[in-house]
C-alpha cells in the first residue's frame, strides 16, 4: 500500500515539474544542501513544511492527512534544506524522497493505517514562485491557524526541539520585545523586573557598591549560574562585601554585556548543577546574542524627579553577512553616562567642630550625600559564525567593557579623631573610585559527524580586572602631611573554560527519540591581589600636637578613610583548576510521558572531588495540562575570593552601645588571624532539591504554571556579620592587624531550607480593531530558615559566625512575595506598557543592641528613659509603578517616554537611632532609595 501511495506521489511531483527539471535532478540536490536562515515556529506539521517551502524555495508533496494530525517541532538558525526537514521529520516515521530538482515528495511508513489515504489525498508546499504558486497551493486546504511562536529552548536541556510549556522544569524566556518594552537601562535591572522569584541588590557600601547581584529564589547571587550562548560567564574580581543581604559574593557582572547585543534571555528556575556545574544551586540565566543581519540604534536621556541622578545611554548594533553560506557577525555597543543621585539625608547630631568652637551652636547637619553612583562606561560585543563545508560551523562570541564608577561614602566631621583639621577643616566625605576592564573571548568548531552524532568543541577565557582609588579622603595616621589621593590597589580575575559536548538522538522503541548527550569540561580559575600605595595603608603613627584640639592622642585611623589600601602582605595570586564529565538522557517513554536524567562528576585541585545528579519527568495525561516535577542534588564550590580576599573597611561598630566608624578587616580563612578567631578552611556547599509543577495551556493564547519548591543548603558558604568585641581586638592586635575594631571571616558555619511557589500566567488577546493586549500576573512566595548553625568556634573569640543580623539577611533580607502584573498593548504606531510591582515585607536585623530611647532616638547612659535593644527596620510592602509609552514616527523611527517609579515611591524611613552620618532611607528596599526615573528614548532601525 505504501509503495502504491509513493509512486502516486512521485507521479504526481512529474505532472507538476517540467520533463527538463525532473531530469537535471541528481542524486545530491544543490538545492537541498544549501543553506538558509530558518525560523519556524511549532505548529501543525502540514502548515511547518509550507514554511518551510517559503523560506528555502524547495517544493515539497506530502500526505495531508498523514502529517495534519502530527505537531512540528521549532526550526531556528542557519541550516541546510535537507538538514531543516530531518529536523521537522525527526521521530515523525515520515521518509523523503527526491522527486525533481527543487522537489521532494514525503511518504509514511507501511504500517500505518490507510484506512482515510487515497491517492489525491498529497498536499503540495512550496514558495511563491513566478508561475507556480497559485497552481499548486490552489491543491491545498487553507492553512491552519498559526500559534504564537514559542522560542526553542537551549537551557536545563541537551535536546534541540523543547519548547518553554515543554520543557521539565520551569523556564522563563525574555524576548527582545520584552527588553525594549520594559524600560529598564540594564540587564540586571530588566531581570528583577520581569521574573518575580528575581530580586535585585540595591545596597552596598565601601569598594563593592559598584556591583549589584541578584537573588533567584531567597538564594544568593553566586548561587545562581550565568551563560552567555550557553557558555559560562566569568565572575568579577570584586568581592560584595559591606553590602547586606548580598554579603560575601562574587557574581558575574551583567551589567558588563550590553542589553542591545541579547536576542532573548532565558532563566531556568531549578537547580541544574549535574547539568552545568558549581553556582548553579537557584537556577541558571543564559543569555543568547543576536545572530542576524539587523540593525539598530536607541538614545535614551532621563533623570529622578527629585534627586539629580540624570543618564545619557546610547546602543548601536548591527549584523553583516559573512560570504554567501549563511555566514555572519553581528556588533554592538553601547555606552552610558550616569551622575550620582542625592537623596534626602536626616541631620547628623553629636558635636561638629572642635570644643570652644561658636559654629557648634548652630552646624550645618545637612552633609551626607546617599544615593546611586556616578558612572561612565561602554561595553562592545561581536557574535560572529561562518559554514566549513555542509555540516560544519566555526563560531566566536565575546564582549569587551570598561567603567569608571565613583561614589561618596561616610560623610566625617570636623572634630573626628580620623580628622586633620588642617586638611578639612569642615570634615569631609571619601569618595571611592572603581575602575573596571572586563572581557571574554570564545571560540568553537560546531557541527555533525558520522551518524548523527552532533558535536561543540569550544575555549573560552575571561578577564575581569578592577582597579580602586580614593580621593578626598586621608590617612589621619600622616597627620597635615597626609595626601588626600590614594590608589588603593588592584583586583583580577581569571577564568579558562573548554569544554568537549556531544549529542544523537536514537530510535529505541519509546514514542519519541531517546537524546543522549555526554561531555566533560577544564576550568582553571585565578585570584590576584595587588597592593595600593603605601600611604593607603601605612601607619604613620601621627600624634596631635600638644596645646591643641586632641594634643598628645593618636590621630584614630591608619590607612586611607572609607577603603582601606590592600596591604603587600594581603596580596598574592591564587589559582585552582577542575575537570569534570556529564551525562544527560532526555525521552519521551510512551505520548504524554518525558523524562530526563543527568550526572556530574567533578575533580578540583584544592578540594577533591563531588558527584551530583538529577531526575526530571513531565506526564501530559490530557494535551494542554500537564505536571512535572524534578529532583536535584548540588553543589557550589567557594570562590577564590571567599577563600583569599584581605582588605580593611571603615565601617560601623557598635561599641559601648553606639555605632561608631571604625576600620574592620575581612580576613582570608587560612591567615593566623582567622584560625585564632576559630575560622577552618571552607568546602563546597551541598544541595538539594525539590520540585513540583503544574503547566496548563488549554488554548494557544494562554499558559499557565504553578511550581513548588524546596532548596536545602548544607555548609553554607557565608561571610560573617562583623565580630567585634575586647576578644576579637585583643586577637587582631596579636596577629598583626592592629587598629581594627573588628574582623569579617567566611565560613560553612549554617544549613538552610528554601521553601516557595512561582506563579506565571500570560495571555495574548486580540482585540480586533483595538490592536493586541500582551497580559502577564507573575508571583513569588518564598521563605528561607537556618535548619543549623554552628555554635561559636572554641579557643577563639566565642563569637558566633552566623549572627542575629546575617540570619536575618538571609531570611528577611529580601521581600517574602512579590507580585508582578504586566499589560503590553499595541495597537496600529502606538503601543503601551503598564507594569505594577508590589514587593513584600523585608526585615533588618540589627547585629547588636543599641541604646535608645522610647523614641527610638540614639541616647548613651542606662536609665529609666534610655534602654538598650535591638533596633530592627521592617519595610512595609509597596506597590511600584512602571509605564512606558511609544509611537513608531515612520518604518523603523519610534519615539518612546516612559518613567521606572512613576508615583516616585520611597522606602520607610529608618529610625533615628539608625540614620547614621545622615542616612535617612532603608537601603534594604528592592527598588532602591532614588526615587522615580523618567526617560525618554528614540529607536531607529535599519
Amino acid at each position: 500500500m505504501h509503495i502504491r501511495h509513493a509512486m502516486a506521489g512521485i507521479a504526481l511531483a512529474i505532472c507538476l515539474v517540467s520533463p527538463a527539471q525532473f531530469l537535471a535532478a541528481a542524486t545530491s540536490d544543490v538545492a537541498l544542501t544549501q543553506r538558509h536562515k530558518f525560523d519556524i515556529h511549532v505548529q501543525p506539521l502540514s502548515s511547518a513544511l509550507r514554511e518551510l517551502s517559503a523560506q528555502s524555495g524547495v517544493r515539497i508533496l506530502f500526505p495531508y492527512d498523514e502529517v495534519a494530525a502530527i505537531r512540528s517541532r521549532r526550526i531556528q538558525g542557519w541550516l541546510s534544506t535537507q538538514d531543516a526537514l530531518a529536523r521537522l521529520l525527526a521521530g515523525t516515521q515520515l521518509t523523503s524522497t527526491p522527486a525533481g530538482a527543487g522537489v521532494i515528495a514525503l511518504a509514511a511508513p507501511a504500517n500505518r493505517s490507510a484506512t482515510r489515504r487515497n491517492p489525491m489525498a498529497l498536499q503540495y508546499a512550496q514558495a511563491s514562485l513566478p508561475g507556480t504558486g497559485a497552481q499548486a497551493m490552489a491543491m491545498a486546504p487553507a492553512p491552519e491557524p498559526v500559534e504564537d511562536a514559542t522560542p526553542i529552548i537551549v537551557t536545563g536541556t541537551r535536546t534541540t526541539n523543547r519548547t518553554v510549556a515543554e520543557s521539565l522544569a520551569p523556564i522563563d524566556v525574555l524576548g527582545e520585545k520584552d527588553l525594549e518594552s520594559s524600560g529598564k537601562q540594564s540587564v540586571r535591572d530588566l531581570l528583577g523586573t520581569l521574573v518575580p522569584s528575581i530580586n535585585v541588590s540595591n545596597n552596598g557600601a565601601g569598594a563593592s557598591w559598584a556591583v549589584r547581584t541578584l537573588s533567584l529564589r531567597g538564594l544568593g547571587g553566586d548561587q545562581l549560574l550565568v551563560l552567555v550562548n550557553g557558555k559560562r560567564r566569568h565572575n568579577t574580581a570584586t568581592l560584595f562585601i559591606n553590602g547586606s543581604v548580598q554579603n560575601g559574593q562574587s557574581p558575574p557582572d551583567l551589567d558588563l554585556i550590553a542589553g542591545n547585543a541579547i536576542q532573548r534571555i532565558e532563566v531556568l528556575r531549578d537547580g541544574a548543577s549535574a547539568q552545568y556545574g558549581s553556582d548553579a544551586i537557584a537556577g541558571v540565566v543564559n543569555i543568547i546574542l543576536k545572530d542576524d543581519t539587523s540593525g539598530g540604534a536607541a538614545l535614551t536621556l532621563g533623570s529622578t524627579a527629585d534627586n539629580g541622578g540624570w543618564q545619557g545611554r546610547w546602543q548601536v548594533d548591527k549584523g553583516f553577512a559573512l560570504g554567501q553560506d549563511g555566514g555572519y557577525i553581528h556588533l554592538s555597543a553601547d555606552g552610558v553616562l550616569q551622575d550620582n543621585t542625592i537623596t534626602k539625608s536626616s541631620p547628623i547630631t553629636g558635636q561638629f567642630y572642635p570644643t570652644g568652637d561658636p559654629r557648634n551652636a548652630n552646624p550645618d547637619r545637612i552633609r551626607a550625600k546617599y544615593g546611586q553612583p556616578q558612572v561612565i562606561g561602554g561595553n562592545l560585543g561581536y557574535d560572529a559564525m561562518m559554514p566549513v563545508g555542509d555540516s560544519l560551523e566555526l563560531y566566536s562570541f565575546g564582549t569587551y567593557s570598561k567603567r569608571h564608577a565613583a561614589g561618596w561614602l561616610t560623610y566625617r566631621t570636623p572634630q573626628a579623631a580620623n580628622n586633620i583639621l588642617e586638611i578639612y577643616p569642615e570634615g569631609y566625605i571619601p569618595r571611592i573610585h572603581v575602575y573596571d576592564e572586563d572581557f571574554q573571548f570564545a571560540g568553537g568548531l560546531r557541527g555533525e559527524v558520522g551518524g548523527g552524532v552532533r558535536f561543540d568543541l569550544s575555549t573560552s577565557y575571561g578577564q575581569d580586572e578592577v582597579k580602586y582609588a580614593q580621593t578626598t579622603s586621608l590617612n589621619p595616621s600622616l597627620g597635615p602631611a597626609s595626601p588626600t589621593r590614594f590608589y588603593l590597589g588592584k583586583l583580577r580575575f581569571d577564568e579558562w573554560v573548554s569544554n568537549l559536548d556531544l549529542s544523537k538522538e536514537f530510535d529505541v522503541g519509546l514514542a519519541g527519540l531517546l537524546s543522549v548527550a555526554v561531555g566533560g569540561e577544564y576550568k582553571k580559575n585565578k585570584f590576584v591581589i595587588s597592593p595600593g600605595d603605601p600611604v593607603s595603608y601605612i601607619n604613620g603613627g601621627y600624634i596631635f600636637p600638644t596645646g591643641g584640639w586632641r594634643g598628645g592622642t593618636f590621630a584614630s585611623g591608619i590607612g586611607s578613610q572609607g577603603v582601606i589600601g590592600f596591604t603587600p602582605e594581603g596580596s598574592g595570586s591564587w589559582s585552582r583548576d577542575n575537570w569534570s564529565a556529564y551525562a544527560n538522557i532526555e525521552g519521551k517513554i510512551i505520548e504524554g510521558v518525558e523524562f530526563g536524567l543527568a550526572g556530574r562528576h567533578e575533580d578540583y585541585s584544592d578540594f577533591g572531588t563531588t558527584d551530583t545528579g538529577k531526575a526530571s519527568l513531565r506526564i501530559e495525561p490530557v494535551r494542554g495540562i500537564a505536571i512535572r516535577g524534578t529532583a536535584s542534588t548540588g553543589f557550589r564550590a567557594p570562590t577564590l575570593q571567599q577563600q583569599h580576599y584581605n582588605s580593611s573597611s571603615t565601617i560601623g561598630v557598635v561599641i559601648d552601645g553606639v555605632s561608631q566608624l571604625r576600620p574592620v578587616v575581612a580576613l582570608p580563612v587560612d591567615s593566623a588571624a582567622a584560625r585564632a578567631l576559630g575560622a577552618v578552611p571552607l568546602k563546597p556547599e551541598k544541595s538539594t532539591s525539590f520540585s513540583a509543577g503544574l503547566v496548563l495551556t488549554p488554548l494557544p493564547n494562554f499558559n499557565l504554571t504553578v511550581d513548588a519548591y524546596q532548596i536545602k543548603v548544607k555548609d553554607r558558604i557565608l561571610l560573617s556579620g562583623t565580630l567585634s568585641g575586647a576578644a576579637v581586638v585583643n586577637i587582631l592586635n596579636a596577629n598583626g592587624y592592629a587598629g581594627n575594631f573588628g574582623a569579617l571571616i567566611f565560613s560553612n558555619a549554617a544549613d538552610t531550607r528554601t521553601r516557595g511557589l512561582d506563579i506565571v500566567a500570560t495571555y495574548r488577546a486580540d482585540l480586533g480593531g483595538f490592536g493586541n493586549l500582551t497580559s502577564s500576573l507573575s508571583a513569588n512566595f518564598n521563605k528561607t530558615i537556618f535548619t543549623h548553625i554552628d555554635p561559636p568556634p572554641t579557643g577563639g573569640s566565642g563569637v558566633s559566625f552566623v549572627a542575629r543580623d546575617r540570619q536575618g539577611d538571609l531570611s528577611e533580607g529580601t521581600p517574602r512575595n512579590k507580585f508582578i502584573a504586566n499589560f503590553l498593548w499595541e495597537t496600529g504606531a502606538f503601543n503601551a506598557n503598564l507594569r505594577a510591582t508590589r514587593f513584600g515585607k523585608v526585615t533588618q536585623r540589627a547585629a547588636l543592641p543599641v541604646l535608645h530611647t522610647a523614641d527610638w532616638m540614639s541616647c548613651t547612659v542606662v536609665s529609666a528613659t534610655c534602654t538598650s535593644g535591638f533596633a530592627d527596620e521592617e519595610l512595609k510592602p509597596k506597590t511600584i509603578l512602571d509605564l512606558e509609552l511609544g509611537y513608531k514616527l515612520a518604518k523603523g523611527v519610534k519615539l518612546s517616554i516612559g518613567a521606572n517609579n512613576l508615583l516616585n515611591t520611597y522606602p520607610n524611613k529608618l529610625k533615628p537611632v539608625n540614620q547614621l552620618a545622615g542616612s535617612l532611607y532603608n537601603g534594604y528596599a528592592p527598588y532602591g532609595i532614588s526615587g522615580g526615573f523618567y526617560y525618554g528614548r528614540f529607536n531607529l532601525e535599519f
